[in-house]
This record gives C-alpha cells, structure tokens and sequence, in this order.
C-alpha cells in the first residue's frame, strides 16, 4: 500500500512536470503560428504573388491556422491539468500586490529619502521575482502533500480542501503571511504618521491625512477579502469534527472569492484617488470630444454648401 503511495505521488509530479513543459512548448508554436499566418495574411492581401507561389503560400497558410488552432487546443488542456495549482499561485499573488502596494506607502511616507526603492522599474520586476519565489514554495509544499487533487464533487482540480495539511500550508503561505505583513506595514506608518503629526507643515498634513484615509480604505478591502474564506474555513471545521465532507465545499468556498472579485474591481476605483482621475479624465475627454467633433462636421458642412452655392 505504501509503495503504491509513492508510485501515486511520483504519478502526479511527473505528470505536472510534463503538462508544464508542453505548455511552454504549446505556447511557443501557438504565438510563432500566430506570427507567421497573420504575415501570411497581410502579404497576400497587400501584395502581387504569382498565381504558382499563392497556392503555395495559401497551402502555408492552411498549416499555420491549423497549428494555431490545435496549439490552442493543448494550451487549455495543459492549464486545465495545473489549473488548481495556478489558480491557488494567483490568488496569493492577489494578496503579494497588496503587500507590494503597502511596502510602497511604507518608503514613501517613513523612507521618503531612499530613492531605490521608489523606482517604477523595480515594482514592474517586483511581482515577477514574488510569483517565481511563490510559484517555488507552494509547489515544493502541494506536490508532496498531494494538495490538488481532481474535485469530483465539483469536476474541476483544486487544491483540496480536506487535505488538512496541505490546506494549512496554502493558507500560511497565500493568505495569512501576506496579510500579517500588510496589517504590520499599515500600523507602522499609521503610527509614524501620528508621531510625526506636530511638527510638520499644513500640506505635508494633508497629505498624510489623505494617506490615512486610503490606507484605512484598503484595509478594509483586504479584511473582506480574508473574511470571505470564514464559510469555507467553517465547513472544513465541521469536515474535521465530524469526519464528513459536505458535496458542495469547493463551490461554497469559491463562492466569496467571486463575490470579492467582482466587488474588489470597483472598489478599488474608490479607494485609489489616481486611479480614480484616470477614469474620470477619460471620461470627460470621451464626453467633450463628441460635441467638438460634431461641431467641426457641422462647420465643414455649412463651409462645403455655401461653397456650392
């Protein structure tokens, strides 16, 4: 029974290892497919090809589509093989942003002087350099604990949930190290704010009260977000008491991740005062330059018939 364990468990390393490398591989002939049949395209519509090469072209042509379209193919089935895993790698990356979003606020309020670490480049390598490091830990973590598993209740694979300790790994590494970073952040500027509240000028002042507010708005968002997972942690708790597992853990479970989702779309909007002039300014530009582009149509009518006339 052991051996057979272990057969099992080398089973669903190897096919991972496998599904990933022929997603790379998937990947690379659906792009240079793509590539080459939109040339392909482009050239015979924008050129003169002699009746002899445009049957050969268009037979190239055919070849590409099809490679394009199996590639496709086997690009969503590969992901559906790992999609548990890179489901559960993207919701801690949700909360990696935050923390990242928070580690900023912290050099910009407390550390304003240390340039290094207010550069645009370094928050655009930043998330790539975490998802490698997360990527790293949660696989060395589920693969040996078999922490994903094909859900038949729910059809689809996911980390599972009554797999206790691959659960509380996930949990550690995803959500409650991310968050307790973020909480500990926030409280160390909210208290370099206060302690810094006398002897600055009005303007710094407002600012920082500015800063308050959006902190205590993102706080917000990111509790909900942990608070969500409370009927998902419930019914694995009656699952450990009672031994039995409720058919509809997984959906339930996902459920709040969905609801949060959609919510956090917007409210992030509301709580991010640039993110929120970006839109309104786009707004308005959208909504003044259908008047004046009308205007100019008129004006250019009203010129072409008096000129008529």
């Amino acid at each position: 029974m052991q051996a057979s364990n272990v057969i099992n468990d080398q089973t669903k390393t190897n096919g991972f290892i496998l599904s990933s490398v022929s997603l790379g591989f998937n990947t690379f002939a659906c792009l240079i497919s793509c590539i080459v049949f939109v040339i392909i395209i482009y050239h015979l519509y924008y050129n003169h090809v002699k009746r002899e090469d445009k049957i050969t072209v268009v037979l190239c042509s055919n070849i590409y589509l099809t490679i394009l379209i199996y590639s496709s193919m086997l690009i969503s089935m590969n992901i559906r093989s790992i999609l548990g895993y890179l489901a559960i790698i993207l919701l801690s990356m949700l909360y990696m942003n935050f923390l990242n979003q928070a580690f900023y606020r912290l050099i910009r309020i407390a550390y304003s002087q240390n340039r290094r670490f207010q550069s645009v480049k370094l928050y655009i390598i930043l998330p790539i350099i975490q998802i490698i490091i997360v990527t790293s830990i949660l696989l060395c973590v589920l693969i040996p604990l078999n922490g994903v598993a094909y859900l038949r209740n729910a059809h689809f694979c996911y980390p599972t949930f009554t797999n206790i300790p691959g659960v509380l790994s996930t949990a550690v590494v995803a959500y409650i190290g991310p968050f307790c970073c973020i909480l500990f952040i926030y409280m160390h500027i909210t208290r370099f704010i206060h302690q810094q509240g006398s002897i600055q000028t009005l303007i710094i002042k407002q600012r920082q009260s500015r800063d308050l507010l959006i902190i205590r708005r993102i706080l917000i968002i990111v509790s909900l977000l942990l608070i969500l997972g409370i009927p998902g942690m419930t019914l694995i708790f009656m699952f450990i008491i009672t031994g039995e597992e409720h058919p509809l853990l997984a959906r339930i479970s996902l459920f709040p991740i969905s609801v949060s989702q959609a919510g956090l779309s917007v409210a992030l909007l509301f709580s991010i005062p640039q993110l929120k002039n970006i839109v309104l300014t786009l707004q308005l530009k959208t909504s003044t330059v259908t008047p004046v582009t009308r205007a100019v149509q008129g004006a250019v009518q009203m010129k072409t018939v008096t000129g008529t006339q």
